[in-house]
């Protein structure tokens, strides 16, 4: 797998660049943004691991910049911000996953796996439609009544899978198993998500499509 490091700490990099190149990755460093965007828009890579404190724009604006000009590659943030705050605005930043350090070496390779399967699996159909709402998994459009809604990364992620799966059931772990590789505990980031969804699909629009069934999770279905 080509893996992209962007960590400016030396020890910290040269110890991952090991630990990956004996897992047998291919993995490039680079030590600030500058050196990071000149790589990423000229070669493609299978993950992309970004440190958020680094020179030059920080890794949230790096991701941004990232998921603006189109590259889908999975983005792990690595950082020692470890507040819930923080890990919403590296998620809203298009982040596929948040890894705080001091990290478990092995953990840091089995999300690595985990986004990569994710990556290359479960294609969905390009345009699903459940009621008055419409969602496009191409141009990561999203529509009720024909009027768009704007979506952050990872609540356009919890809607495409709730829509592809309208009817079942996902409790917040199996949200937290599909959309970010790994399960949380003892934070809301879920709900957070969930009430953000519903505030822009839900609010303003009729039937309402994301509903709570207490002690058991979330659902997507039309109201009869």
């Amino acid at each position: 797998m080509k893996i992209l490091l962007v960590e400016d700490d030396t020890k910290i990099s040269s110890f991952v660049k090991l630990g990956l190149e004996d897992c047998d990755h291919n993995v490039t460093v680079a030590y600030d943004s500058a050196m990071a965007e000149k790589i990423v828009f000229n070669k493609p890579f299978d993950v992309i691991i970004l440190d958020v404190i680094i020179p030059g724009i920080s890794g949230l604006e790096l991701c941004k910049k990232i998921r603006n000009s189109n590259i889908k590659t999975p983005i792990i943030m690595l950082t020692s911000l470890d507040t819930l705050e923080d890990k919403i605005a590296g998620f809203d930043c298009g982040a596929d996953d948040y890894l705080v350090k001091p990290f478990n070496f092995k953990e840091l390779v089995a999300r690595i796996k985990a986004l990569d399967r994710r990556h290359t699996e479960n294609i969905i159909a390009p345009i699903q439609k459940i009621a008055n709402l419409e969602i496009d998994s191409i141009t990561k459009k999203v529509k009720r009544n024909d009027q768009e809604i704007k979506l952050t990364a990872k609540e356009f992620a919890i809607l495409e899978l709730l829509v592809s799966s309208a009817g079942k059931v996902f409790d917040r772990m199996e949200i937290a198993e599909k959309i970010w590789g790994f399960s949380f505990t003892g934070t809301n980031l879920i709900d957070v998500h969930i009430n953000s969804l519903r505030n822009k699909i839900d609010k303003d629009f009729s039937p309402k499509l994301i509903h709570t069934l207490v002690g058991f999770g979330y659902v997507l279905r039309e109201e009869v």
